[in-house]
């Protein structure tokens, strides 16, 4: 079987050994820096941006903290998205998590920090202040590639990318609904556009957690692939959309998306009901929120929030693994 789906995939398969030849020498080049969010160090810059012939890739590189969003990265990242909207020579660019999720929202300790600074001036402006770049339309076309954990900000993250590819193990949802955590970095303006009215008031009422097969039958993400292969799949999606005359595909995708939300008074005006209905009692119960969050932490109790149902591997797929993990050897030797 493995033999009969080798040439089909080899395009694939050369992808991604050279995608994880370069982390590697990646890795062994990196200097540890400091990154803010939970105290804890990470190795190298929060994102790490790097180019696959004409593709640009944007990899989140807090693994510690499953990538969650600080104020360092979101500049970070902000910087390396505009970067790649003026770079005329990268047609569309892949925005991935490093060590085994996308992005698990923003970082709870900065969160509880902003709470408090908005409730002594009174501003209630929103906790999603430092990336505004998600509130907006982007001028060429992302893609992500979403693995182990896409939650709060980074369901947001993703659905601001046109297409989404999804690992078969990977987990979707709004789990700051737990802590009363307000959906506002363009969730409520871009979800019902994917999913329908009344399916994205089931995602946003419960919180709940939505596996790799509903998101794709709902239409949340557009490929369902193999754990492990969302980075070197969205390239390759990426590279499909690349080898067009890219005129006529951001005009295409302006149009649709001018007229989309044009018929619903505009996204815009969803963005401002959004940012606008932050209050007080929202900042009260999100602060009761983290603390009960802090207490099942420090009790030692468990939720199945957070837990990732191991998948059973086919035969074949264990092959190819072991084919391209013994390629990537003889990269880095």
């Amino acid at each position: 079987m493995a033999n009969v789906l080798n040439p089909c995939r080899s395009a694939y398969l050369d992808r991604i050994l050279r995608l994880t030849s370069k982390m590697s020498v990646r890795k062994k080049q990196s200097i540890s820096t400091a990154t803010s969010g939970n105290g804890s160090n990470c190795t190298g810059p929060p994102v790490l941006i790097d180019k696959d012939d004409r593709i640009t890739l944007i990899g989140l590189n807090r693994s510690r903290n499953r990538n969650s969003i600080d104020e360092e990265t979101a500049g970070c990242l902000s910087g390396a998205i505009a970067t790649f909207e003026n770079d005329k020579t990268s047609p569309v660019a892949v925005i991935y998590g490093i060590g085994g999720s996308f992005c698990a929202g923003q970082d709870l300790t900065e969160l509880e920090k902003r709470c408090k600074i908005n409730a002594v001036n009174q501003k209630y402006k929103g906790f999603c202040l430092y990336h505004n770049f998600l509130r907006r339309h982007s001028k060429k076309p992302i893609i992500c590639g979403i693995n182990g954990y896409c939650i709060a900000d980074g369901l947001e993250l993703a659905m601001f990318c046109d297409l989404r590819v999804m690992e078969d193990t990977a987990v979707l949802g709004f789990f700051g609904r737990s802590i009363g955590l307000n959906i506002e970095c363009g969730g409520i303006g871009r979800l019902p556009a994917l999913i329908g009215y009344s399916r994205a008031l089931d995602l946003i009422l419960t919180g709940r957690r939505v596996d790799g097969r509903e998101a794709l039958d709902i239409g949340l993400v557009n490929r369902l692939v193999a754990t492990g292969t969302a980075l070197g799949q969205a390239v390759n999606l990426a590279f499909s959309i690349a080898k067009f005359p890219m005129e006529a595909v951001n005009r295409d995708r302006s149009n649709m998306f001018s007229n989309y939300y044009e018929r619903r008074k505009g996204f815009s005006t969803a963005i401002e009901h959004e940012t606008a209905s932050l209050n007080s009692i929202n900042l009260l119960e999100f602060e009761e929120g983290v603390e009960r969050y802090k207490d099942a932490q420090i009790k030692g109790l468990k939720t199945d929030l957070w837990q990732v149902k191991p998948k059973m591997v086919p035969e074949w797929e264990k092959e190819e693994i072991l084919n391209e993990q013994r390629g990537t050897t003889k990269c880095n030797c």
